[in-house]
């Protein structure tokens, strides 16, 4: 009998195996959505690595996105002062809450149950999460560009999405999604994840990064900036004389302007590129205070990608859909 018990088990995946020992209080037919991005990390190891790189303190108050069923937000909570965990799918809580209350850690957990991307995050010290692939950009972006203050933010994400947001100026994942994010902060690399180590199993291998956001920024109204960068990364290895002397975007610039010659403009526009020794260049090339630097001059002369360039509140940071991680 022991023989075919043993026979029995190794038919059965490793990532399963791990899954029902550290699942050991769920119920056996818990489905989970890979279309939501659901892919729970079974391997101790890592969850044990991703708390210890998050460098918590005791006193800390952690947001997690996208807990599931608890594994990483079992380690959180013995870490940490409190976990804030928000969780859209409802079947998921409480399985979480259960396995929180039977470790004698149920008072240190709260539990939103929203759409992270709508709903407002209360104060929190760091964010450590295994982010679900199909929110990654805007997440990153409401989180780097958010009004809440944080230490930084261990997230596990999409390989190919970590190494574009850590892509810097020359390499070809540099996109519009790294240099918004690096304007603000800074990413860390810290270790790959096979996909083994998860189920179900995706498709593809994960990464962990780490942002810190800075202390100092540059000056610089956000939401012009951000535009202005939709602009420039539109298509990224085009160069800026191709990009800005189309008519469509002589057109659609002008909107924005004070002129209401259109033939002016464009020249001006042009000046600009020919001046700052742009015109040739290719945004993927070049570094965030170049860019900065094409912005200032744009401005100086009258050219604005959002609503003539108005200064706004500092904290208005983040809007759904203002970036994707081309």
């Amino acid at each position: 009998m022991l023989g075919a018990t043993r026979r029995v088990t190794e038919l059965i995946p490793r990532s399963l195996q791990s899954l029902r020992r550290l699942h050991e209080d769920i119920e056996d037919n818990i489905h989970f959505y890979k279309s939501r991005g659901q892919h729970i990390l079974t391997n101790p190891r890592i969850l044990d690595a991703i708390v210890r790189k998050s460098a918590i303190n005791p006193t800390d108050t952690v947001l997690e996105i996208g807990p599931g069923t608890g594994n990483l937000t079992l380690k959180l909570l013995e870490a940490s002062h409190e976990v804030i965990a928000i969780e859209i799918d409802h079947r998921m809580v409480p399985i979480l809450e259960n396995r929180a209350l039977k470790r004698g850690l149920r008072n240190k957990l709260k539990v939103i149950t929203k759409d992270a991307l709508r709903t407002e995050f209360p104060p929190f010290d760091l964010v450590v999460a295994n982010i679900p692939y199909g929110i990654s950009s805007p997440l990153v972006i409401k989180l780097v560009y958010g009004t809440t203050r944080f230490r930084s933010a261990t997230l596990l994400l999409q390989k190919e999405f970590a190494r574009r947001l850590l892509a810097n100026p020359g390499d070809s994942e540099f996109n519009r999604l790294a240099v918004n994010v690096k304007l603000l902060a800074d990413v860390e690399f810290v270790m790959d994840v096979s996909k083994r180590d998860f189920f179900p199993s995706p498709k593809v291998d994960s990464s962990v990064v780490i942002i810190r956001p800075k202390d100092k920024i540059p000056t610089v109204d956000l939401r012009e900036w951000r535009a202005f960068t939709r602009t420039c990364f539109n298509n990224k290895n085009k160069t800026l004389g191709a990009t800005f002397k189309s008519k469509r975007k002589v057109l659609e610039l002008l909107e924005f302007s004070k002129d209401d010659v259109c033939n002016s403009f464009k020249e001006k526009i042009i000046g600009v590129l020919r001046e700052g020794g742009f015109e040739d260049k290719r945004p993927s090339k070049l570094s965030i205070d170049e860019l900065l630097h094409l912005l200032y001059l744009f401005n100086q002369v009258g050219v604005y990608f959002d609503h003539h360039g108005e200064l706004r509140n500092e904290d208005d940071r983040f809007e759904d859909g203002d970036i994707d991680d081309k």
